[in-house]
């Protein structure tokens, strides 16, 4: 199935020679002198790798049909994460590659979404914020006050954030999964 580079939108999954690509940003320019053309910006599912690309006006491009499903993380068994469909309780492995830095954000219990293109994974959408419970840190110092100070806390799943001095072991923060960094307590 192919698109015409005039009906590209933000989000759209096209399958080109360089691999699976999501068009992040396009431009139709229509120069005074010349045909006109689309500017893209296109980010590799796989690498996250973003590149621009130029396409003629109205040429077809390959279409992806992405498959989103939304399924509950269980467990992990050797290298391998086990999801489950909500829909239908279908359980799926996925190699710990295929997932990438997500799995150091992913419990027991939580949902994420998993896109899908011919049966293969492509990755795990998470929520833009996760709870964790702190596993480890150092105790905060009386009198060790100075403003914006922070230290380093090891997460449940082996994540470690810097956090303000007043956290302590057992408490559930919240850290963003786009950046890694602590947000807030929960």
């Amino acid at each position: 199935m192919s698109v015409s580079t005039n009906d590209l939108k933000n989000g759209m999954a096209l399958n080109l020679p360089d691999g699976l690509m999501t068009v992040v940003e396009f431009q139709h320019v229509k120069p005074g002198k010349g045909g006109a053309f689309v500017r893209t910006k296109l980010k590799n599912f796989r690498t996250g790798a973003v590149l621009e690309r130029t396409f003629r006006a109205d040429e077809k491009v390959p279409l992806a049909v992405i498959d989103k499903r939304e399924m509950q993380y269980l467990y992990r068994e050797a290298d391998a994460f086990v999801f489950m469909d909500t829909d239908d309780y279908e359980q799926l492995h996925v190699e710990s590659g295929e997932i990438g830095q997500a799995a150091q954000y992913l419990k027991e219990g939580d949902t994420a979404v998993l896109p899908t293109y011919n049966g293969q994974v492509l990755g795990v959408e998470l929520p833009a914020a996760v709870e964790l419970t702190v596993a480890d840190t150092e105790p905060g110092v009386q009198g060790d006050r100075v403003s914006g100070a922070r230290k380093s806390a090891t997460l449940q799943t082996g994540l470690v954030v810097q956090v303000p001095l007043f956290v302590e072991p057992g408490e559930a923060v919240k850290v963003d999964t786009r950046t890694g960094e602590y947000l807030a307590r929960a």
